[in-house]
Formats: C-alpha cells, sequence, structure tokens
C-alpha cells in the first residue's frame, strides 16, 4: 500500500513537471488570475504557489515570469471587477444575495468610505473579499484613476506574497515536490482567512465608533 501510494506521488509529480515545462502554463496562470479577480471559485493563489514550489524545486517554469504574469492577471481582474460594479452594481450578484454576501457588500461600502485605499490593499488576499470590495468600488463610485494605482499595488503585494509562500514551504520541504505544493495551498488558505477575520474586526470596531459618534454628535 506505501509503495503504491509513494509511486502515485511521484507519477503526479512528473506529471506537474511535464505540464509547467510548457509556455501555455503562463496563458492559463494569467487566465486564471484574471478571471479570480471576479469569480471567486477560480483558486488563482493555489496556483501561483504551485507554480512557484516547481519553479523552486525543478527549475520550471521561469519564477520571475511566474511572478510577472500574477501581478498583470491579478491587476486586470480587478479592473474587470469594477467594471462589473460600475455597470449592474452587486445586487445581481448571485453570491452576494446571500446574508452572508449582503453583510460583506454592506462591509465593503462602509470600510470604502472612510478607508478605500488600505481595505482594497488587504482585501486582495481575501477571494470572495476581494471580489466585493472591488465591485462595489465601481458601484459606488470610487476614484477610477486611485483604484487603478492602488490595485496595481495590491497585485504586486499579493503576487509576492504567493511566491514567498511557494517558496517557503519548498525550502521547508524540498524532498517532496507534492508535499510541499500541499502544505504551501493550506498555508495559502489559512491566511486568507486569517486576513478576512482581521479585516471584519477592523471594520466593526470601526462601525462602532462611528456609531457612538453619532450618537454623541446627537
Amino acid at each position: 500500500m506505501i509503495e503504491l501510494v509513494a509511486q502515485a506521488a511521484a507519477d503526479a509529480e512528473a506529471w506537474i513537471t511535464a505540464l509547467t515545462a510548457s509556455w501555455w502554463v503562463f496563458v492559463a496562470l494569467f487566465a486564471l488570475c484574471t478571471i479570480d479577480g471576479f469569480f471567486p471559485p477560480v483558486p488563482s493563489e493555489s496556483v501561483v504557489i504551485t507554480l512557484a514550489v516547481t519553479a523552486h524545486s525543478t527549475g520550471l517554469p521561469n519564477l520571475w515570469l511566474v511572478l510577472v504574469v500574477a501581478m498583470a492577471g491579478a491587476w486586470c481582474g480587478d479592473q474587470v471587477a469594477y467594471a462589473l460594479g460600475r455597470w449592474i452594481g452587486t445586487d445581481r450578484i448571485p453570491w452576494f444575495r446571500s446574508p452572508r454576501g449582503r453583510r460583506t457588500v454592506e462591509r465593503a461600502e462602509r470600510a470604502i468610505e472612510h478607508r478605500g485605499a488600505s481595505f482594497i490593499l488587504g482585501a486582495r488576499y481575501v477571494p470572495v473579499g476581494r471580489v466585493a470590495v472591488n465591485m462595489t468600488a465601481g458601484a459606488v463610485g470610487y476614484g477610477k484613476r486611485r483604484f487603478v494605482v492602488v490595485t496595481a499595488v495590491a497585485a504586486v503585494m499579493w503576487a509576492v506574497y504567493s511566491v514567498l509562500i511557494g517558496l517557503a514551504a519548498a525550502t521547508w520541504l524540498g524532498h517532496s515536490t507534492l508535499l510541499a505544493m500541499v502544505v504551501g495551498v493550506a498555508l495559502g488558505v489559512v491566511s486568507g482567512v486569517v486576513v478576512d477575520r482581521v479585516m471584519a474586526r477592523v471594520a466593526a470596531r470601526r462601525a462602532a465608533r462611528d456609531a457612538d459618534g453619532d450618537v454623541t454628535a446627537s
């Protein structure tokens, strides 16, 4: 049984290595990072982390190209989300109609009103959060030029962060490329959840302070 598992892992590593040797991997990476900007189920972080692991372990694909393509795709996806928000708003998006989705959008509206740039930067690390924030930015008329600049910074930071997670996992578990991929992706998911929780608490505290201020003023 152990031998079968080891063989399956070896076959999976060989298949992934062969795939990453193709230039098509960069086309796929760009497409996934772009789509993830307005369609949360696409796991672009996981792809970037996985490619960083294989780049460290096998030399393919080129790590710098992975970084640049991830940045470009992430930025383009954010612009699409902003345009969709400006065009159709958030009410017509199915996953924002649920109670949790509405709370996410309401939190994004309050945050963008008070500290748009920092919230857009932080939301980049949360799959559903970044879509909600960027679409809301478009819906509420957040300045286009400012949005372009802020999301450019966010895309660079996010791509570097994702690559570093992959490199850390590959360095720590260099003996097993497949295990490093699994651990790297898990770290990416956990860190995204942590950022989401922190942003939610910060937004809640800010909303509470604003409410207190309104009561005092009245």
